[in-house]
């Protein structure tokens, strides 16, 4: 497996996958090509059903500049992954000097046909059964393990992803007014914020987490500076419950760093093993893979064992099995954003069952990530971040009858 600061990235959403990976591409066949005069970036599949909603052409000319034509191949696939680039590069007089065919596969991600692109190896462990083993055999949590091989600056790192997150939450729950796309949709994470303080005990934990969650998605629909975890569009879960703990409960933010290296480290192992791609595999690796990554690091913070946190994860991803990415309008705004709510809420949830059992079940979290995968290759491509199927079908012909 890769260092887990592939799993957090800061950037500008609203995709990961089709905002930043396609940036990044952009600037690597920019950097390989500065003589070049003029560019084309032909976009394919679920890039481009839903490459507009996403900023994907923004992304790309803000990269290449003004003397970039933009392609959009709405029902044409590149053979190795739906979210397929084809970039050229032309001289003076035309002539082609330079192309190149790359996949954005989420969390900014990219691969080519030679593989991914700069691939590192840092874990020998490839899945969690294995860590647990070595964890048995040599002591120690899953964080120490995290920090035990990536060591160096990668405590200096959580720091600033921790930052960024809290940044996006302050940000968020102080904006107000109208999300960028034709949805014309209201930001609501201040009135919830406001809301939470004017509650009860029983009822405010959750309203002040739905608040925080909805402040860092907000700001990731609108393009602003988020960190994946593992994704933009499911960036809201790990830092509203990070934060609810930090704000609400008071816990120190040395604890708060050491669950971002045990998150990071469950949003790694299903990276390896399955996906975090939306065009993959559905909303199931977005936002399921983000629930599971915040009950792991809640479970921790509450003092659970590895096992328990191991059961915490499974129960978060598996409760999200099968959930499709079905954006409407191609916006990262409906279902998105309640998402990221609700998956909140839900890893919440499955942290205090785990802590409340002794971490033994029968379904291990590397069989939920097998299922995961399995449930995202059976799935249509319909609801995988095209845009044509699920809620933005129904909206879409609503729309057409008005």
């Amino acid at each position: 497996m890769d260092s887990i600061k592939k799993i957090y990235k800061i950037g500008n959403g609203p995709s990961s996958s089709h905002t930043m990976g396609p940036k990044f591409a952009a600037a690597k066949f920019l950097a390989n090509n500065p003589q070049a005069f003029s560019f084309k970036a032909h976009i394919y599949g679920s890039l481009a059903l839903t490459g507009r909603g996403h900023m994907t052409d923004i992304a790309i000319l803000d990269t290449l500049g003004e003397n970039t034509e933009i392609i959009w191949h709405q029902t044409e696939l590149l053979p190795l992954h739906s979210n397929g680039l084809l970039f050229e590069a032309f001289d003076k007089n035309s002539n082609l000097i330079d192309s190149w065919e790359v996949y954005s596969v989420g969390g900014e991600e990219l691969m080519d046909k030679d593989n991914k692109v700069d691939p590192q190896v840092f874990y020998t462990h490839a899945n969690m059964a294995s860590i647990l083993k070595h964890l048995e055999n040599e002591g120690g949590t899953l964080w120490e393990y995290v920090h035990r091989i990536e060591k160096d600056d990668l405590t200096d790192y959580l720091w600033e992803v921790w930052t960024v997150m809290k940044e996006a939450i302050e940000r968020g729950l102080s904006t107000e007014g109208t999300l960028p796309g034709g949805l014309k949709l209201l930001r609501k994470a201040a009135s919830y914020h406001f809301k939470a303080r004017m509650q009860n005990q029983f009822i405010h934990d959750d309203s002040y987490l739905f608040a925080y969650a909805l402040a860092v998605s907000e700001e990731n629909a609108a393009g602003n500076v988020v960190v994946t975890a593992p994704t933009c569009g499911s960036s809201g879960i790990l830092p509203a419950v990070l934060y609810l703990l930090y704000k609400e409960k008071e816990i120190k933010e040395d604890f708060i760093i050491r669950a971002l290296a045990t998150a990071g480290l469950i949003g790694n192992i299903v990276k390896k093993n399955a996906s975090i791609s939306g065009a993959e595999v559905g909303c199931q690796g977005e936002v399921g893979v983000a629930s599971a990554m915040a009950a792991a690091a809640a479970t921790q913070i509450a003092g659970g064992t590895v096992y328990q946190i191991e059961y915490a994860a499974s129960s978060a991803l598996e409760h999200h099995l099968g959930l499709t990415c079905d954006p409407v309008a191609g916006l990262v705004q409906i279902p998105c954003i309640e998402r990221n709510a609700f998956g909140a809420q839900r890893a919440i949830d499955s942290a205090l069952y785990a802590i409340n059992s002794d971490g033994r079940h029968f379904i291990m979290f590397d069989q939920v990530v097998e299922a995961m995968k399995q449930t995202g290759k059976d799935m249509p491509s319909l609801y995988k971040e095209t845009a044509l199927g699920g809620l933005a079908k129904v909206y879409s012909d609503i729309k057409k009858e008005n």
